[in-house]
């Protein structure tokens, strides 16, 4: 993110899984000196037509030097990752359907 290069180790946990409509996902990493970031997603399941309509609203914390970059990339960044997330979810979910 920005100047801030770093490699997270943490795990991610399933949660509150309601099949087949809904569930949530909650996760933590360290990035050693670079901070912490920690969050989680809230994501619903609805049936249309042929397919599945997935829906999501993300949260994060972070702390360290990522805190310390501006808001308005932090908030960039994980949009973008947490969209890179769910298209291939759902590239996974279509392969294993078919």
């Amino acid at each position: 993110i920005g100047p801030v290069k770093a490699k997270f180790a943490g795990e991610v946990e399933l949660q509150d899984m309601i099949e087949p409509t809904s569930l949530k996902i909650q996760g933590e990493g360290k990035g050693g000196i670079a901070g912490f970031a920690k969050g989680g997603a809230d994501v619903t399941l609805i049936e249309q037509g042929d397919g599945t309509l997935l829906k999501y609203t993300a949260k994060a914390e972070i702390g360290g030097k990522l805190a310390q970059l501006g808001s308005r990339l932090i908030v960039g960044t994980a949009k973008k990752l947490a969209s890179k997330f769910f298209v291939k979810f759902a590239e996974l979910a279509v392969e294993t359907k078919t």
